[in-house]
């Protein structure tokens, strides 16, 4: 009986967390994947069969620029967010030497993720709009004739409220990576002559290379179902897979918004496997 239990211990230890998840996770992405396949006549749907809304989305023009767009979107996100995240945990896990320091200005960093998404969207508006602080200040120094249209409700914009929603989650797994560096390795690395730019391209950039991947991670997963920054910051003149997403599931369209996030939940999942493929994370775990 002691043996029997033994052995069913680590089920039963297990078991609430796999309902939980079976649930709140698997048990939805069937239903999605489900009514996928149901049909829809313009105004209501039907439970059936059929592969209509997946050829819908691979035969449209539309759609399949919308994720290019959104493709875009990751792209331009993630590189930009990986140029501005990287020296920022750099300087924090190796120019400032103290502990508390660390902590502090890490706590700095996550300050403006402590409002609600939308009221940072909000706040870009006064500053990018025509006639917002940006252009005022542009135009006062003589620099441009008129105000700059790109810099609001535009692809522009989207990507700059993105990387400003989103940098701290490449910011946090870099600065892991970088901290978890045994400093005797660059020590070392330096008694055997070994330039600045050597030892960050032999050394630091090598061993923080999963740091980058947990938050290349967190960028594309983030981006590619965003749709409230698609919607505040480009204005109707942007699009993204997330937004058409939720203008279909406005419109009734359930079917064809099911189909159009199953495909997205696959091309994500393609998208991380092939960073998990690149890079081992499990250390960093």
């Amino acid at each position: 009986m002691t043996r029997s239990w033994s052995t069913l211990k680590p089920y039963f230890l297990a078991a609430p967390q796999a309902i939980a998840l079976a649930l709140f996770l698997v048990f939805p992405i069937v239903l999605i994947g489900v009514v996928s396949f149901w049909e829809f006549n313009g105004y209501s749907m039907t439970p059936a069969f059929t592969l209509d809304n997946y050829i819908g989305i691979f035969t449209s023009d539309v759609t399949l620029k919308t994720y290019l767009n959104t493709f875009k979107f990751v792209g331009l996100v993630w590189l930009f967010t990986l140029l501005i995240g990287y020296p920022v945990a750099y300087f924090l896990a190796f120019c400032v030497k103290e502990l508390r320091w660390q902590v502090l200005l890490f706590l700095v960093c996550t300050i403006p993720f402590w409002t609600s998404n939308v009221i940072r969207m909000i706040s870009w508006l006064p500053l990018l709009g025509r006639e917002g602080l940006v252009n005022q200040l542009l135009q006062g120094a003589g620099l441009i004739n008129q105000p700059l249209e790109f810099l609001l409700y535009s692809d522009f914009a989207v990507v700059l409220g993105m990387v400003h929603l989103y940098i701290i989650f490449m910011i946090a797994p870099i600065f892991n990576s970088l901290m978890r560096i045994d400093r005797t390795l660059i020590t070392a690395a330096e008694d055997m002559g070994a330039s600045g730019l050597d030892v960050f391209r032999e050394v630091t950039l090598p061993l923080s290379a999963p740091g980058i991947a947990i938050g290349s991670i967190f960028i594309v997963t983030l981006v590619m179902g965003e749709f409230i920054t698609v919607r505040l910051m480009g204005g109707g003149q942007a699009a993204s897979v997330g937004k058409l997403i939720q203008t279909q599931i406005g419109s009734l369209q359930y079917p064809l918004a099911a189909a159009n996030a199953i495909v997205l939940l696959i091309v994500t999942m393609l998208l991380v496997i092939s960073i998990l493929r690149v890079v081992n994370i499990r250390k960093e775990l």
